[in-house]
Parts: structure tokens; C-alpha cells; sequence
């Protein structure tokens, strides 16, 4: 039993040295979004690389938006990702996060996010709409009136939503630059924990497993020495 916790423990530190290898790329990815100079995205522009900056030419539609719920800030007050669809000059579209605005007193307190539908360059960087990390019930389809309130939605049901299928296939979505006009906090950094956090937490799972194999070899080793006195006080070969 002992043997097989210790096997756990060293399994759980291992896993944690994967996901501090995962984000350490993701890091990367988002470092060289921002080095690797911009990329000019419209309809038949292929998949890109998750971060890779671009900017786009077109107009938003402020009468079909998306605020996607449970979204938090670095100070962990509760919130909403603003999502708004944008129109590329070339044809099709593609969705904007404008970036993240506080819950109101309730959620039936919708906040106001209006935008003008004025033709304009955006800048930006590609990425994936959020995930739950355990998807809850069935998907419930999303309805208006608008903006519509989803928990992560994907794009595929946004599509749904708003009647369009005509998307760009560079990226799910474009996290606007924070010095981009309308647009709200903007905080942009990979999902989770950073590197370091999973290696601290590895050493903490290395550092259990190396406690309880010695925990284990004194108890057996005391076990073994008391056996022995047992038999030898009975006059008999240990």
C-alpha cells in the first residue's frame, strides 16, 4: 500500500513537470506572438499560431454580441469576456474579445457595451475561445436577446447564433491589443498557472514521496531490529 502511494506521489510530481514543459511553450508562443512581427488576417487566411499578432480590416457589429460568463480578473473579481463579431473587408468574419468588464448587481444587470460599426484596422492576437476545464450537463443552445449571455461557448455555436458560417479559419478568436480603442481591460497572458507554479508543486510531490519511502525503511527497518531482539530473547536464530 505504502509502495503504491510513493508510485502516486512521484506520478502526480511528474505530471506537474509535463504541464510546467505545456505552459513554458505556451509562454514561448505568446513571446514570439508579440517578437514575430503581424500578419495581416482576412477570410482565406490559413490556421495561424495561437498568439501570432495580426490586424484586421473591416467593421464590428455592435447589435450581435457575446459576453461569455465567469470570466474573472487578475484580482479575481467575477466578470464577463466581451465578444463581438467583426466583418472583414475581404468577406467573412471574425470574433473579437474587446477584453473583460466587471458583473454588474446581478446578471440580469446587463453591462453596456456598445461600439461604433464605423469601417477600421484592428490589431491583435489570435487565440482560443476559454474552456471548462469539466464540461457540466448538456449544452444548452444559445438564444437571444442580445448581447447573450454564454458559459464558454464555442465558436461553432456562435456561428449558430448569429447565422454565419462564413469564418475566417486563421483563429477562433482575435484578444484585441490593449492600446486598441474600444475596447476594455485588457490583461492578456496564457491560461493558468505559469511554469513555475507546476514545478513548485512537483517538488512538493517529490518531496512527500521522499518522506514517506523514508518513513517507510525506518519503520521496516525498526520492525526488522525488534523482530530480531523477539527472537533472540527466545533463544532462537534471528
Amino acid at each position: 500500500m505504502t509502495i503504491a502511494a510513493i508510485a502516486g506521489l512521484i506520478s502526480l510530481g511528474r505530471w506537474q513537470l509535463q504541464r510546467a514543459d505545456e505552459k513554458h511553450a505556451l509562454y514561448d508562443a505568446f513571446a514570439q506572438g508579440t517578437d514575430g512581427g503581424i500578419r495581416t488576417l482576412e477570410s482565406a487566411t490559413p490556421m495561424l499560431p495561437r498568439y501570432q499578432h495580426v490586424r484586421a480590416t473591416g467593421h464590428y457589429d455592435p447589435t450581435r454580441q457575446v459576453l461569455i460568463d465567469n470570466m474573472s480578473n487578475a484580482q479575481d473579481q467575477a466578470g464577463y469576456y466581451v465578444i463581438t463579431p467583426f466583418e472583414l473587408a475581404s468577406g467573412g468574419w471574425v470574433l473579437v474579445n474587446r477584453g473583460w468588464v466587471p458583473l454588474g448587481a446581478s446578471r440580469a444587470d446587463k453591462p453596456s457595451i456598445s461600439v461604433p460599426s464605423n469601417v477600421r484596422e484592428i490589431q491583435g492576437r489570435t487565440d482560443n475561445l476559454p474552456r471548462a476545464g469539466i464540461q457540466m450537463g448538456d449544452r444548452v443552445p444559445l438564444e437571444p436577446p442580445y448581447p447573450v449571455v454564454a458559459n464558454f461557448p464555442t465558436r461553432a455555436e456562435i456561428g449558430t447564433l448569429l447565422h454565419e458560417s462564413d469564418w475566417t479559419r486563421a483563429a477562433p478568436v482575435v484578444l484585441l491589443d490593449a492600446a486598441e480603442p474600444d475596447g476594455y481591460l485588457r490583461e492578456w497572458q496564457p491560461p493558468g498557472f505559469p511554469p513555475m507554479r507546476h514545478v513548485a508543486y512537483a517538488v512538493q510531490w517529490f518531496a512527500l514521496a521522499a518522506a514517506l519511502a523514508v518513513i517507510y525503511g525506518v519503520t521496516n527497518l525498526r520492525r526488522v531490529a525488534e523482530d530480531g531482539d523477539t527472537a533472540r530473547s527466545k533463544g532462537l536464530s534471528p
